[in-house]
């Protein structure tokens, strides 16, 4: 019975584990890289498994870091069963054929730049076809139903809390004499989130992983109406500069969350009659789906449904559907453009960000996670000028952030999440984070509970049924004694750095021009750079 690790091992993307145990294969999770380029080079790569020898796939959620790659998969081999939720699967079918569509756009500008420059073309990861077909492998599963998708292996899903559908999944495998209860946590969401209802506990399980992205990190807590009120002032704010408020925000999740608050400021009168246009129409799609499972809502969102005949209806909501409709915002000043991605590095936000960042009319609401590397993680945290399509722009707008909306558990509401854990574990495996964040989270759960705990890296092996010697002694198998055994480990199948060489390009870049830019006149031009010619 073996586990090993092939992404969200050192990074908070990718996430892939692959479990070999009673004479099955099956993956759980089968997602994209994201971040910096180096990063998101790794989608590229073969696999390192067969992914015809995967029996099927285990998904935890919806979001794209988690599901990219299942198009791939089949692509490359794989034709088992994908099972994950009802809402899960109804919200892939629209996940999956827009990850084709933004990876053959991006290919075709990247092949015209290519051209240019003598450099030979490359294909889409997977294109339109390898999504459908992903999509014809999907099986929708009831939370709480035990199933058995291989013969010893039962699965059930529990509510995670973190998006609509998203579940931690409880395994129970049969190995010869032996049987383990293996927990994946996928993405744990926080108490209290808006529309969707408080993540489920467990009690006891012989294996966990469990995600570590604000595993170094507490928020400071914001209620509700802290939320609202926060919203509201930077609303006023920004009307009184006369610009648009510009919000990058994920199509699914973020975007609900966003106009179901706004709904209600608006019917409480606490902020004006600005148009907001959501100019995703992924996520115009993606709201039709939160529409069918009511019986998924918090209290909270239940009476603002009964209350206002809806959580996204109102005059002021308009949903844009064509370029040229999300191009003629742009002509636009006092609106609100919600826009993906959430990490500013995909899709139409790029484009609201080239044409208005450099105006201080205009402001710019960072509402989540920014990964290390992203476009939005310069702009969140004061970069004066970015790149954006190869063009210099500089950062005019103003910049705020709204706490108070994020999916994940900080590291407060983790270890909250972990004392319902009556059991010790053999073993809790801390993925999904930045490196810092998981030994972060590793450190805390030996010192608060006295778990074994560990963040294993990318091709990493562990067999959970094997026991080793400490020193003379021989262990047996109770859990307090167990140490389990590093089988293999492979080189790390990406960059651990945060900011990459095509970060420090684009920097260098900018460097460059200011530096042009503060000479007083071209004899001290041709003098610097020469001097930097001469450094390289």
């Amino acid at each position: 019975m073996k586990i090993s690790f092939h992404g969200a091992a050192g990074c908070v993307t990718g996430s892939c584990y692959l479990v070999e145990a009673a004479g099955s294969k099956f993956l759980v999770d089968c997602g994209m890289f994201q971040g910096n380029k180096t990063l998101k080079e790794n989608n590229y790569k073969d696999f390192a498994f067969d992914p015809a020898s995967i029996d099927f796939v285990l998904v935890t959620h919806a979001h794209i870091d988690h599901t990219g790659l299942l198009p791939k998969l089949v692509k490359k081999g794989f034709h088992g069963m994908i099972y994950a939720t009802l809402p899960t699967v109804d919200l892939l079918k629209y996940l999956l054929p827009d990850s084709a569509r933004i990876q053959e756009v991006e290919v075709f500008q990247l092949n015209k730049r290519n051209e240019r420059k003598g450099i030979p073309p490359v294909t889409p990861i997977y294109d339109e076809i390898d999504a459908d077909n992903a999509i014809s492998l999907l099986r929708g599963i009831e939370r709480y139903r035990a199933f058995a998708p291989a013969k010893n292996i039962d699965v059930t899903f529990h509510n995670a809390g973190h998006v609509l559908g998203s579940s931690f999944i409880e395994i129970n495998i049969k190995e010869g004499n032996e049987t383990r209860k293996i927990v994946f946590s996928g993405d744990l969401g926080e108490d209290d989130h808006p529309i969707i209802n408080d993540p489920d506990r467990i009690k006891s399980m012989d294996f966990l992983l469990i995600e570590s992205t604000y595993g170094d990190r507490n928020r400071d807590i914001v209620s509700k109406e802290q939320r609202l009120n926060r919203i509201a002032e930077v609303f006023a704010d920004a009307e009184k500069r006369g610009g648009k408020i510009i919000i990058p925000a994920f199509s699914l999740e973020r975007t609900q969350d966003l106009l179901h608050d706004i709904l209600i400021l608006k019917k409480r009168n606490k902020i004006s009659r600005i148009p907001v246009y959501v100019d995703s129409p992924l996520a115009k799609e993606i709201t039709q789906v939160f529409l069918k499972y009511p019986d998924m809502y918090d209290e909270d969102a239940t009476n603002v449904m009964k209350q206002m005949g809806g959580l996204f209806d109102h005059p002021d909501f308009h949903f844009t559907n064509s370029v040229d409709e999300s191009k003629l915002l742009n002509e636009k000043d006092n609106i609100v453009i919600m826009s993906a991605s959430g990490m500013c590095d995909a899709g139409r936000i790029k484009h609201h960000l080239k044409h208005n960042l450099w105006d201080p009319k205009n402001t710019v609401v960072f509402v989540g996670y920014q990964a290390e590397g992203t476009l939005g993680r310069l702009i969140s945290e004061g970069a004066k000028k970015v790149r954006i399509f190869g063009e210099e722009i500089n950062v005019g707008a103003k910049i705020e952030s709204i706490y108070g909306y994020s999916g994940h558990a900080d590291q407060n509401g983790l270890m909250k999440w972990l004392k319902a854990i009556e059991e010790e574990p053999r073993n809790i495996f801390v993925t999904h984070g930045e490196p810092e964040a998981s030994e972060a989270l590793v450190k805390l759960i030996k010192e608060e509970r006295g778990f074994k705990a560990i963040a294993p890296k990318m091709g990493e092996e562990y067999d959970l049924l094997q026991f080793v010697k400490v020193g003379d002694v021989e262990l047996n198998k109770k859990p307090d004694k167990v140490k389990y055994v590093l089988v293999r480990s492979s080189a790390p199948a990406y960059s651990s750095l945060t900011r990459d060489s095509h970060n420090l390009k684009a920097e260098l870049l900018i460097k460059i021009n200011e530096l042009m830019e503060n000479c007083k006149d071209e004899s001290e031009r041709c003098a610097k750079l020469q001097n930097l010619l001469n450094l390289l």
